[in-house]
C-alpha cells in the first residue's frame, strides 16, 4: 500500500531511505584526546545531531532524544581520517523513533574505509504543546536496513526494561547538596 492509498487521517508509512542523513567531516587537532584520536564526546554530539535530523525527516515534527541506547566505539579515528556519519530510521513505535547511526572512518592518504562506530538512539515526536505525537510506520528496503530493523523489537523491549530500572534507581538517589 502506498501513501496515496492510505485512509483519510491515517498515519502513513515512510521508507527508511526518506530519513537517511549523511555528514562527512575532518578530524582536526582540537577534536582529539590525549591519545590523538577523535574525542568520544565530539563523536557522540555529532551522532545525536544527525540522528535527530533523521527522526525529524521521518515525522516532520519536533523530536526529543529519549535515550542513547548505545554507542559502540569499534576503531580509533585519527587526524588522518575523514569521518562519515550515516543515519536512518530503523524502527518506530506509536510515538517513538529508533535511529541507527553508522560512523565510517576513511584514511585520507590510503582511502581505506572502516566502520569505526555504531549507535542506536531513540527519539519521541512531540506536538507544539509538548505532548507525544504519533509517527508513521517505517519500511526498510535495503539489505542493511532490513538487517538493522530485524532486531528492533528486541531492542525496544530492552529499552523498556532499562528505563524501568533507571527510574527505580533514580527514585533511590539523593538530590541533597553534598555539602549539606
Amino acid at each position: 500500500m502506498d501513501e496515496q492509498n492510505q485512509p483519510q487521517g491515517a498515519l502513513a508509512f515512510k521508507y527508511s531511505r526518506e530519513s537517511r542523513v549523511f555528514k562527512t567531516g575532518r578530524v582536526f587537532p582540537n577534536d582529539v584526546n590525549n591519545h590523538k584520536t577523535l574525542f568520544g564526546g565530539k563523536l557522540m554530539s555529532t551522532i545525536d545531531e544527525v540522528a535527530s535530523i533523521s527522526a525529524m525527516r521521518h515525522c516532520r515534527k519536533n523530536v526529543v532524544t529519549a535515550s542513547t541506547d548505545s554507542v559502540d566505539f569499534l576503531l580509533p579515528i585519527r587526524p588522518t581520517d575523514s569521518v562519515c556519519f550515516e543515519s536512518f530510521v530503523s524502527w518506530t513505535g506509536r510515538t517513538s523513533i529508533e535511529v541507527f547511526v553508522k560512523v565510517i572512518s576513511e584514511n585520507l592518504y590510503t582511502g581505506e574505509r572502516a566502520v569505526a562506530a555504531t549507535s542506536f538512539l531513540t527519539f519521541v515526536a512531540v506536538e507544539d504543546n509538548g505532548t507525544p505525537a504519533p509517527v508513521p510506520a517505517i519500511i526498510p528496503e535495503t539489505d542493511e536496513e532490513k538487517l538493522i530493523s530485524a532486531s528492533a523489537e528486541e531492542r525496544s523491549e530492552l529499552r523498556k526494561i532499562r528505563r524501568a530500572s533507571s527510574k527505580k534507581l533514580a527514585s533511590q538517589l539523593s538530590t541533597t547538596k553534598y555539602w549539606e
